[in-house]
């Protein structure tokens, strides 16, 4: 079958700091590319607990991107292991179903979770994350049955989606609502990461939000908070025209493209106040900001705008942030940082937030259909990574593989 593998080594990875600066086709074209397109054979079911799916879709996300440019930290490096097919934004049938595996039969419509954890890799007891009912934040990424990897496509052993078939563990699969269509159960997994971010970080009916980022993880996050019902005020900061006007059509109530500290002023009624040398802090903000962009300035803004006691969650993350914690320190903030997904209590009781994106979508309280606005074949993927690169340009939001 067609897969698009991801490979890196260290060797790679010095000469591509020097030839990514001239141009960055060299990432993805050329002899030392990070990804290639390869004829691999199809996977079997690891155990009866295993299912085998055809991939309909794949969506590619802006970590596959960072993947594939190598930007990634190599603090995470523990806990991924290559070549590996890479894709975690599934939609796909189910071919064949384990003995052991339930509620699941070949045709199914499905996505998928992409977390290996403690059930995927076989161990028991449940380390203390997933025993909690947090398996998207599984210590156990580098043990148990295969090798390391936080989740299918950053795994030499469990291939993702970028490939006509992949097997998964019967705790990563939910079974598609006749009411979600093929497009909008491809962008599941990033709704449930905005999904996620929102319940961790809960606005009240009055609360003022801000959103930096208007991006795909940005403006499900703005859906999120509109499709549980929640009237608080959004703003969003985004300096790029089309996703601005996404974002707005997604709910948000403000967006601003300019200075945060005078937004801050504005929408929020705070007070900044100059220091005798560097940038000016607010008092009074903002009560829940989210950073989906992750680095050193978007970080110092987000601390800096958000009220005393406020909380600013950490959604993006880049390689590495410097800030001055003074806002931190000063005005009590809650920092919280944001990956995978939980077990969350709603008033229909415990639910896995992929379980509470699929009734959000079957329910048309969400709509995320017109996000994916550019699909492609397998066999171009360059063309695929060329307009990520100038999403702007292409008028992208969401773009997928479909097979």
């Amino acid at each position: 079958m067609k897969a698009l593998m991801f490979n890196i080594t260290v060797p790679r990875y010095l000469v591509l700091q020097v030839l990514g600066r001239l141009a960055r086709k060299h990432y993805y074209d050329g002899p030392f590319s990070t990804v290639k397109l390869a004829d691999v054979a199809e996977p079997g079911l690891v155990n009866q607990d295993w299912l085998k799916l055809k991939v309909g879709l794949c969506g590619f996300c802006g970590s596959d991107l960072n993947l594939i440019q190598v930007k990634d930290s190599p603090m995470a490096s523990p806990f991924t292991s290559f070549p590996c097919i890479f894709g975690h934004e599934v939609y796909a049938e189910v071919a064949e179903a384990g003995s052991r595996v339930e509620g699941f039969v070949k045709g199914d419509r499905v996505t998928v979770n992409p977390g290996l954890t403690c059930a995927a890799r076989g161990i028991s007891p449940e380390c203390p994350s997933c025993a909690s009912g947090r398996p998207g934040c599984c210590e156990k990424y580098a043990e148990g049955a295969f090798a390391p990897g936080m989740f299918t496509g950053i795994c030499k052993d469990i291939g993702g989606g970028f490939a006509q078939y992949q097997v998964v563990h019967k705790s990563q699969v939910y079974k598609v609502p006749d009411a979600v269509s093929n497009e909008s159960a491809s962008l599941v997994e990033p709704l449930a990461v905005g999904l996620q971010a929102v319940l961790d970080n809960r606005p009240g009916e009055n609360d003022r939000v801000l959103v930096i980022g208007g991006g795909v993880i940005g403006s499900m996050i703005v859906k999120a908070i509109r499709g549980l019902g929640i009237g608080c005020s959004i703003t969003v900061a985004e300096p790029g025209a089309f996703a601005a006007e996404y974002v707005k059509r997604s709910g948000a109530d403000n967006v601003v493209g300019g200075n945060l500290i005078d937004a801050a002023e504005k929408i929020t009624g705070a007070k900044a106040y100059k220091p005798m040398l560097g940038e000016r802090i607010v008092q009074g903000g903002f009560d829940r900001v989210f950073d989906t962009v992750g680095h050193s300035p978007t970080v110092q803004k987000a601390l800096i705008v958000t009220r005393g006691g406020g909380t600013m969650s950490l959604v993006g993350i880049g390689n590495k942030i410097s800030f001055d914690p003074t806002p931190v320190w000063l005005k009590l903030l809650t920092v919280k940082g944001c990956y995978g997904y939980a077990y969350n209590e709603t008033e229909n009781g415990t639910m896995h937030a992929f379980d509470i994106a699929l009734e959000l979508l079957a329910n048309r309280k969400v709509h995320v259909e017109d996000m994916l606005t550019h699909t492609f074949p397998i066999e171009n993927y360059k063309e695929l990574i060329s307009v990520n690169m100038s999403k702007t340009r292409h008028r992208a939001i969401k773009t997928a593989i479909r097979f």
